[in-house]
């Protein structure tokens, strides 16, 4: 392996020879320290961290990954237009110890930037969080500098209950003359319906097993996070209005249960506290809402209701989230390095940044295979006709769709804004996703490409 580690130590000395690493230094340590002088939070724990952590984080992500996307292409296609690669080509080292070791130069220096801006943001965040109030701090401490996971109710089985409706329905001779599908479909919507639907002065109970969780939050406080919905003509943008409805926590018919009448806006998330071992001795919280409003909220099953607990510290939650940021950098230098492999510098970078915008365009491909057209709508304000042309987008976006949510299935700026955990098996995710599925991806053709590439000849015909 000497010759792989070599190759990387000879690319991150290009890196010190062409002043990358001290202009990128000065320039991330400058973002850390001026963003959030320049940009005032509204004095709350929460503002205070939407302004430290994501803002900070996400342009050090952009700045490092433009980086990362320029070294990439220009380490690789510059030795090749300049005919510095023949000096390693030559030598008794596989093609593909040349390319790796080039990615792991790339991605040493970006360790060391994403540590160094870390350790700025973190320090920062520590010394900024000391000006403000004695109450902010507290809820600074409790949701947000701490890693919360999360635990649902078991999702319902709905296929199941379905069938045994169509069963019984199917019993009345008029629906039996129906389309099956129709039916199945009626009936799946009645059914969602009752799962998420509360009326007016009704009560929906969640029951969420915390199995072996149950010792390991034992005399800790949990959070309750609930978001609903309500009917459009129950809500105005111009007057806000709130609902009210009594919160019962811990087990039925019991002292130990409590009451906590809240009146909430709809549309939002919503986190209030719950005291420590509400849950029976068998690990189960049951939770009751009673719906004292005027009107029928909704809550949704994946995110209507999620109790919050502690599952690490801080700094090892946000170690984790620089490390999925990381995993993003390894994506962009195999991507970089894959365009250098076959282009010319300009071409490569203009490659790479076009698939960037790409990655970064997610909605508008979600849009076009949600429509199933990349002509939108008619002028008549319906659906376009399918064309020829979409019988290979759609599907080649499809694709694009399905890359972009491995990249972004993990968001560790919006998990530590917000409090929330990233746990290892979310690391692991992220680094068996990015670095190893797509960054792989791009690695093999990268590393084909420019195995089969006739260095001498490219150089002379050019």
């Amino acid at each position: 392996m000497q010759s792989l580690f070599a190759i990387a130590r000879v690319t991150l000395k290009a890196a010190w020879r062409f002043r990358l690493v001290a202009v990128l230094s000065v320039l991330l340590v400058a973002i850390v320290l001026v963003l959030p002088w320049v940009i005032r939070d509204d004095g709350t724990a929460r503002g205070f961290t939407q302004i430290i952590l994501t803002y900070t984080l996400s342009v050090i992500t952009g700045l490092l990954g433009m980086a990362t996307l320029w070294m990439a292409c220009g380490t690789l296609a510059r030795e090749i237009e300049e005919c510095q690669i023949q000096m390693l080509a030559v030598k008794p080292v596989p093609r593909w110890k040349i390319w790796f070791g080039k990615w792991l130069g790339i991605m040493a220096l970006n360790a060391l930037l994403l540590a160094v801006s870390g350790a700025c943001v973190f320090g920062l965040l520590h010394y900024k969080a000391s000006g403000l109030p004695p109450a902010e701090q507290m809820i600074l401490r409790n949701e947000v500098f701490v890693a919360r996971a999360g635990i649902r109710e078991e999702p319902p089985d709905i296929e199941s209950d379905v069938e045994k409706l169509m069963a019984e329905r199917l019993k009345d001779a008029q629906v039996a003359s129906m389309d099956r599908g129709f039916v199945r479909k009626q009936l799946r919507e009645q059914v969602i319906a009752r799962q998420q639907v509360v009326p007016s002065g009704y009560v929906r109970r969640w029951q969420i097993k915390l199995g072996f969780l149950k010792d390991f939050v034992r005399n800790q406080p949990m959070y309750l996070r609930v978001k609903f919905f309500v009917p459009p003509e129950a809500s105005s943008t111009l007057t806000p209005k709130t609902f009210e409805g009594i919160w019962q926590v811990g087990p039925p018919d019991t002292a130990k249960r409590v009451v906590k009448q809240v009146s909430l806006a709809a549309e939002t998330f919503h986190e209030f506290p719950i005291p420590a071992d509400m849950f029976d001795n068998d690990g189960l919280l049951t939770v009751d809402y009673q719906n004292h409003s005027e009107t029928a909220v909704l809550f949704p099953i994946e995110e209507g209701l999620e109790v919050l607990y502690r599952e690490s510290g801080f700094p090892v939650n946000f170690a984790r989230g620089l490390a999925v940021i990381l995993c993003w950098m390894g994506l962009l230098a195999a991507l970089g390095l894959a365009a250098a492999s076959f282009l010319s510098f300009p071409v490569a970078a203009f490659l790479s940044l076009g698939m960037l915008v790409i990655i970064f365009s997610g909605g508008t491909i979600s849009a076009v295979v949600q429509e199933g057209t990349i002509m939108g709508v008619s002028e008549e304000g319906g659906p376009s006709v399918p064309s020829a042309l979409d019988a290979v987008a759609v599907p080649a976006f499809k694709l694009m769709l399905q890359m972009i949510n491995l990249v972004r299935g993990v968001s560790p700026i919006d998990s530590l804004s917000t409090g929330r955990s990233i746990t290892w098996w979310q690391l692991a995710g992220a680094f068996g996703q990015i670095v190893l599925l797509l960054g792989g991806l791009f690695a093999l053709a990268g590393i084909s490409i420019f195995t089969r590439r006739e260095l001498a000849t490219a150089q002379h015909q050019q």
